[in-house]
């Protein structure tokens, strides 16, 4: 099964889905089946899609924030990579937990509650397991965001979630 890169390029709407088929084989966008891509110099690559050639050149990259900077035809982007555990994290709103208590958790996908392992009025720590979510055939455990106390239980052990669906719902701890 292929791994999946998702470029967000020049903070446009809906990102490009890259996949790499091979372990160390280059990142393409998903469904291509005539690219060749080669290297043409440090940081210069020679990509030839469908007959045409452009020439993309890595301007700069910052990997801690996930951010490159390419020139391809003339033209300056800024592509925001994300892989599959960033966008989980996302989809969670554990991205938002650093400025204070996320006020609910949502399902990331759809799934079957498993198990419930908080009540309402636990005082639960960051990283601490809240649920187990059965999707794609693998259990998930969910873990709290951030110090919080659970003000609300919405999933119910049994039950089909579907992505979105509020699960548990969040107090600061006092």
């Amino acid at each position: 099964m292929p791994r999946k890169l998702y470029a967000h390029i020049n903070q446009a709407g809906a990102p490009v889905v890259l996949e790499r088929r091979t372990p160390d084989g280059p990142w393409v966008p998903e469904g291509t089946t005539d690219l060749d891509i080669s290297a043409a110099g440090r940081g210069t690559f020679s990509v030839l899609l469908d007959g045409r050639s452009v020439r993309a050149t890595v301007v700069k990259e910052d990997l801690s924030a996930g951010v490159v900077k390419l020139r391809i035809g003339g033209k300056l982007y800024s592509v925001r990579l994300e892989d599959e555990r960033a966008r989980l994290v996302q989809a969670l709103g554990l991205d938002k937990a650093r400025g204070g208590v996320v006020p609910e958790l949502k399902a990331p996908m759809p799934g079957l509650v498993l198990n419930v392992l908080v009540k309402a009025g636990d005082v639960v720590r960051k990283n601490d397991a809240l649920l187990v979510l059965e999707a794609m055939k693998m259990e998930n455990v969910i873990k709290a965001p951030g110090d919080a106390v659970v003000a609300q239980v919405h999933a119910v052990q049994g039950k089909a979630v579907e992505k979105g669906q509020l699960l548990l719902g969040f107090a600061p701890v006092s």
